[in-house]
């Protein structure tokens, strides 16, 4: 089974996630899609982020942790049809599944543009300044028009747990399979984070093609089949769950 986690102002449903899901199962991998508990989607609207109330409050720590109790259901419902658990995100979502690479139900670890530094991800200088002053900073979505609000809480919760949210800490303990996939024209997330993800593992497998952050796909997505560049990435990776298996 993979349990696969989406990334910043995402959710399970974007883009062609659900056809990803459909192509996994074809190749007879589990495939569990989940929304972090603070994305800003409610049960009935998960996609166009209404709770924003409960969006500015997420932190890293509380997406490792939705994550460790998702693993924890997963195995203790299902352990009877599955032989193993392999996490994957995506961008951000990469780096919260690297973070719980450690858990012992674990078998391996794939990311799809992932991030290597969340700390890098954080505004500096002035706007840092700001944001600590008014206790709260936004930051626009393009495709609903929204300003998404973080609290200063987000920041402070990164600063307080610098080790436990460290990747690089937990890629260069990793002692189980590790892909690495990321499109060298990649404009959210630079090729160069996934170098870094290789250099702290050496013994990770690193696969780079001309795609974007999202392999060329985009929200919505209709079609019943996958762009070329995201089918390319789907098949490295059920190549690489199922060649693990011996």
């Amino acid at each position: 089974m993979v349990i696969f986690c989406h990334g910043y102002k995402g959710f399970k449903d974007w883009g062609a996630w659900n056809v990803v899901a459909g192509t996994f199962q074809k190749k007879g991998i589990h495939f569990c899609k989940f929304n972090f508990s603070l994305n800003g989607g409610t049960l009935d609207n998960p996609i166009d982020f209404p709770d924003l109330q409960s969006f500015a409050k997420n932190t890293y720590t509380q997406e490792v942790n939705d994550l460790d109790r998702v693993i924890d259901h997963m195995y203790s419902n299902y352990q009877n049809c599955i032989s193993s658990i392999y996490l994957m995100g995506h961008s951000r979502g990469g780096g919260i599944a690297l973070l719980n690479s450690s858990n012992e139900l674990v078998k391996g670890v794939i990311t799809w543009a992932s991030v290597a530094d969340y700390g890098d991800r954080f505004p500096k200088g002035k706007e840092l300044e700001q944001w600590i002053k008014s206790g709260v900073r936004y930051v626009l979505n393009s495709r609903t028009n929204q300003q998404l609000p973080h609290h200063i809480n987000f920041y402070n919760d990164y600063i307080e747990n610098k080790e436990k949210l460290s990747i690089q800490n937990a890629v260069e303990k990793l002692k189980k399979p590790q892909l690495i996939i990321h499109g060298n024209r990649d404009q959210a997330v630079d090729i160069n984070q996934a170098n870094l993800l290789k250099k702290w593992n050496p013994s990770a497998q690193l696969i780079s093609f001309k795609a974007s952050h999202t392999f060329n796909s985009s929200h919505p997505w209709e079609k019943p089949t996958l762009p070329s560049e995201l089918q390319l990435a789907v098949d490295y990776t059920t190549e690489f769950i199922l060649n693990s298996q011996d």
